[in-house]
């Protein structure tokens, strides 16, 4: 019976931990892919659990044997991210540390940053969580259709810095309730954020989604003082199809001022990003972007330029934090670091974060392991980059 078990656990581990290493063939097996490296720890344990239920025992010797085997390789597969947190870290310090050097955080806040970039404690009792006041207003598109924005803010009153966040979804879903742990976790710290919502393909094709984004920033701004924002000290961030759309707000021109935009693992050359998809391709990318822009770079080819945030780098943009998962599938990382080095080459201030285990949407599990490295830098930069 114990020899079953054994099997059982360590059969089930080696399948769960292989999605370390192994790309999701489908979106259907996406969240694997996702979930699996954030976890890794727990697959740890869960791995050495099922080798010490595997010894041999004298009439199951075999199964016994196929089970040791499936639990080591687990066992060393799920070590893998663990294995290169340190150089991670020690990568991303260096790339802070400019930045850093002389920033004093304020008292206040010091206690409400993360301490260290990984916890291993948060990963198995989550990330604590702090009343914040919520509410929804809605704001009007340019063509007048109503769009929800959901607003977080401190529990104490007064003027904040402002986050304004945009939820991925390839432009086609999502509403802005999607990163309510996120919104509510950077409020806590003193942030008032603004969730804000915009028009989805392919019923409104680009321009509409970044029309929509600059309505929602004019109809903060306009009600800055009602919600208690410093209107001078704010950033916009997004994630994946959010982080395209933020990147374009701050770096087009004629736009509403903004502090820094915080890009996490977003699309910024959509030609390129046509001509060259992942592989595998669980999104189908060629139909995402046609479906987003009306047609193929041989029928729109405009569109793709005019959509491209890697286009519109100059010199004195707003600070850019990238964040992307080296092993992501949706939006390859390649595209993220040449904006990251365009960027540089104008004098811009970027700082790049590579997480070399992590998928798309690493953060979907919050306090796994990218997550908490992300929110580590994260809280960092919008303190440098928000600073009175």
């Amino acid at each position: 019976m114990r020899s079953r078990l054994g099997l059982i656990l360590s059969v089930l581990g080696l399948f769960l931990s292989s999605w370390i290493i192994v790309p999701a063939p489908n979106f259907t097996l996406l969240p694997l892919a996702v979930g699996s490296p954030e976890i890794s720890p727990i697959l740890i344990i869960a791995n050495l659990i099922a080798l010490l239920l595997s010894f041999p025992t004298k009439k199951q010797r075999l199964i016994s044997r196929f089970a040791i085997g499936c639990s080591l390789i687990g066992i060393l597969i799920s070590s893998l991210p663990l294995l290169q947190l340190p150089n991670t870290i020690q990568q991303a310090d260096a790339q802070m540390q400019p930045l850093l050097s002389n920033l004093q955080i304020p008292a206040d806040l010091q206690p409400k940053l993360r301490r260290h970039p990984f916890v291993l404690a948060d990963l198995f009792t989550g990330l604590p969580k702090t009343k914040v006041r919520h509410y929804q207003q809605n704001f009007a598109a340019a063509d007048g259709t109503p769009l929800d924005l959901e607003i977080y803010q401190p529990l104490t009153t007064g003027k904040h810095p402002a986050i304004v966040t945009i939820y991925g979804g390839a432009w086609r879903s999502g509403e802005p309730t999607q990163k309510a742990t996120f919104n509510q976790y950077m409020a806590a710290q003193g942030y008032t954020v603004m969730a804000i919502d915009y028009r989805h393909a392919p019923r409104y094709r680009y321009p509409a989604q970044i029309q929509d984004v600059q309505a929602a920033l004019n109809f903060i701004l306009q009600q800055a003082t009602n919600y208690e924002i410093d209107s001078s000290r704010i950033a916009i961030m997004g994630w994946s199809a959010g982080a395209h759309l933020a990147l374009l707000a701050a770096y087009q021109p004629d736009n509403t001022p903004i502090r820094a935009v915080i890009n996490y693992y977003g699309p910024t050359n959509l030609l390129q990003g046509y001509k060259e998809p992942p592989s595998p391709d669980p999104i189908n990318t060629k139909a995402v972007l046609t479906a987003f822009l009306g047609g193929s770079p041989e029928e729109v080819e405009t569109q793709y330029k005019l959509a491209s945030p890697i286009n519109y780098v100059k010199s004195n943009l707003p600070p850019t934090l990238l964040i992307y998962g080296d092993r992501d599938h949706l939006v390859k990382p390649i595209f993220g670091q040449q904006l990251y080095q365009r960027l540089q080459a104008k004098g811009n201030t970027a700082i790049w974060i590579n997480i070399p285990w992590a998928e798309h949407s690493f953060d979907s599990v919050f306090p796994g392991i990218s997550n908490q490295i992300a929110l580590y830098y994260t809280e960092r930069f919008l303190a440098w980059a928000l600073r009175e």
